[in-house]
């Protein structure tokens, strides 16, 4: 039997409006991933959670807290839009392993250890040693397992995200990334990282970044399905998903912030540096948070069945909730 059809986006980073909340229920959006926060430390960090309950309030008719996946259920059900907050680094727990249950107790469903950079946890994609993960990282690894707030290596190195799934006693995930046979960027994952995420229960959400794409803004649907395609025979379809990293609206300074934050004077290498200033442009076919339906029409037309696309399109997500975001069963 198979389910209501679920959309879920598992990673963006818009500069949200009522316009962009508007636009989620024009795309059928049940559920959106969003960024609070990349450099912030824990005080910054709640401020932003204070920004975004006061979207929530303001439009009780388009949007809801998302904490379980039960959420996801009632936003389908209500036609609003469920949010979960996420954390693209570990700044916000400081060098307090305390502070792990308290923002999950705040609403935060999933950290990054690492973003780009070097952190107290884990080694960022860009470092040229990736040292695994350091002794606060397995403990704070351990931590969110617990509590049952979800780990996310999607700006990590390869060691680092290859020790974390060992580690972890629970899946994990990689929210916004491709597999980097499809597109070689530095930021996308080798196929020995998805093959053990993937074993372990893990989730992969395709990025459609215009960085992550074979070909960038000129990438077609049908080249970014057909990925998907290939994606589904080595990892198997129902591990995968999307987290499109969209940033709908932001202006160019933010990716400064991004990949800079405070530790940098200089412009950062790599994706938003001197060579690739400001946002890239979107793809003509996912311009924007409406388009994202047509995901799913490019996967049937390249021949994916009705409750694979039902899967890739959220539902497999919905059940990685089901299992991830409440605290660990004690033996």
């Amino acid at each position: 039997m198979t389910e209501k059809p679920i959309l879920i986006d598992n990673l963006q980073y818009a500069n949200y409006s009522p316009a962009l909340f508007d636009e989620m229920a024009e795309a059928g959006l049940s559920a959106v991933h969003v960024t609070i926060c990349y450099h912030e430390n824990f005080r910054q960090t709640v401020e932003n959670m204070i920004s975004w309950n006061r979207h929530i309030e303001a439009h009780p008719d388009r949007l809801m807290h998302g904490r379980t996946a039960n959420d996801v259920r009632i936003a389908a059900e209500t036609g609003r839009t469920a949010i979960f907050y996420g954390f693209q680094n570990c700044a916000p727990i400081e060098d307090d392993i305390g502070l792990i249950e308290i923002v999950y107790q705040l609403g935060a469903r999933f950290m990054q250890l690492t973003y780009n950079n070097q952190s107290l946890l884990a080694t960022g994609c860009y470092e040229e040693d990736d040292t695994g993960l350091t002794r606060f990282g397995v403990q704070a690894v351990a931590e969110m397992n617990r509590v049952g707030l979800v780990i996310d290596m999607s700006h990590s190195a390869e060691r680092s995200t290859l020790e974390a799934i060992d580690v972890s006693s629970r899946p994990i995930t990689i929210t916004h990334a491709n597999p980097d046979w499809w597109h070689p960027a530095r930021r996308n994952k080798s196929d020995a990282v998805l093959r053990a995420l993937t074993d372990r229960g893990g989730m992969l959400g395709f990025s459609l970044y215009p960085h992550h794409l074979k070909s960038g803004s000129d990438c077609t649907l049908a080249s970014f399905c057909e990925m998907i395609a290939e994606a589904a025979s080595r990892y198997g379809a129902e591990n995968l998903g999307i987290g499109s990293d969209l940033c709908t609206d932001q202006p160019d300074k933010v990716v400064e912030w991004m990949r800079n934050g405070r530790w940098s004077r200089q412009l950062d290498f790599g994706e938003g540096s001197a060579d690739n200033p400001g946002f890239p442009e979107q793809p003509d076919w996912f311009r924007s948070i409406r388009d994202f339906p047509n995901i799913g029409a490019g996967l049937a037309d390249i021949g994916f069945s009705k409750d694979e696309i039902n899967g890739l399109m959220g539902l497999n997500w919905l059940r990685f909730y089901e299992h991830n975001f409440t605290p660990a069963v004690k033996s």
